[in-house]
């Protein structure tokens, strides 16, 4: 690609980014501090992947969400995920009309476009297979239709990771369907002031829609046209192998401590969130460091520890650290 195409790419980027930065400023009425998981859940958005937030109780995850979702002019809903809940209460059923003989289809909360699952752990595995379809095709079947959903769709799902009773371990299958996971930590002492101080004083920050859906899916468009150069594609595949064949990078050490490297849609995903780090970052090319920057939030999901590990007390995060320091970078 010339160094001309590049220049209209960055031009496009720049201009857009203002939109995009006009989002943030409308979430940051609401939201305090957690600037990864902000520029993560931007990232989903800019690309059209899922997203899965994991944290303790209390840590603004779905007030992020909601505050997304009231700053992009789109249908939002909040699915809260229990241990009875049932697949139509997801999808939706079909009713009988006994004076017709006939039967309407009632859709369920999934129609929308930021559909917010709140505690997916909770519910059982006929619910997230339901749920598994419309992450994966893009629509779900009701009766013997299937029903295409609107673009965009994305699911942002959140989890904690403390309390276990009622709660089912999410499918491998599923897991990775999300393209990212961001665990999130506790704010600083400074950040959880002014979280105090807003609520002490009782502010009310209303959250203006900022962007058109038509808005995003051009911006979508200029994501996808990041110009990210072959080096930097065999620098993903290079990081994503040494996962699987950690002994053919020098990492004999890490060999027993996986029982499954990362998936091919780990190359896939890191390569659309390099892109959209890249944009985020006001650049119209992908660097190594786009990868590097996102790669935690890609990998920590799919890389399958084994029994050794967990004795060890070395976690997802342990081994795509040492990943990240072995495989050259280009």
């Amino acid at each position: 690609m010339s160094s001309v195409d590049v220049q209209k790419i960055k031009e496009r980027v720049l201009k857009q980014s203002e939109q995009i930065e006009a989002v943030k400023a409308e979430v940051r009425k609401l939201l305090v501090g957690q600037d990864v998981m902000l520029s993560r859940l931007l990232m989903a958005l800019l690309t059209g992947g899922h997203v899965l937030l994991e944290g303790v109780p209390g840590l603004a995850k779905t007030t992020a969400i909601k505050a997304l979702a009231a700053a992009i002019n789109c249908k939002f809903n909040r699915i809260q995920f229990t241990p009875d809940l049932l697949p139509a209460d997801l999808i939706g059923t079909l009713i009988y009309n006994p004076r017709e003989g006939t039967f309407s289809t009632k859709k369920g909360p999934i129609f929308g476009n930021l559909i917010l699952a709140d505690e997916i752990n909770r519910a059982p595995s006929k619910v997230q297979s339901a749920l598994l379809e419309a992450m994966q095709e893009h629509q779900v079947t009701i009766g013997d239709h299937s029903y295409v959903l609107e673009e965009p769709f994305l699911v942002l799902a959140t989890q904690n990771p403390i309390e276990q009773e009622g709660t089912y371990p999410l499918p491998e299958a599923q897991v990775d369907r999300f393209m990212l996971k961001v665990v999130i930590g506790y704010p600083s002492k400074a950040e959880e002031r002014k979280v105090v101080d807003g609520i002490l004083d009782d502010v009310r920050r209303e959250i203006k829609p900022v962007l058109e859906t038509q808005q995003l899916m051009e911006i979508r468009q200029t994501v996808a046209s990041i110009y990210m150069d072959d080096k930097v594609k065999d620098y993903v595949l290079e990081v994503v192998t040494a996962t699987r064949e950690p002994a053919a990078y020098n990492l004999k050490e890490l060999e027993p401590l996986i029982d499954y490297g990362a998936s091919p849609r780990a190359s896939i995903y890191l390569c659309l969130a390099a892109r959209a780090n890249a944009f985020l970052s006001g650049r119209g090319y992908v660097t190594p460091q786009d990868v590097k920057e996102i790669a935690h939030e890609v990998l920590r999901h799919r890389v399958i520890l084994s029994y050794e590990a967990e004795a060890e007390e070395k976690t997802p995060d342990d081994v795509v650290r040492m990943v990240l320091e072995s495989v050259p970078v280009p």
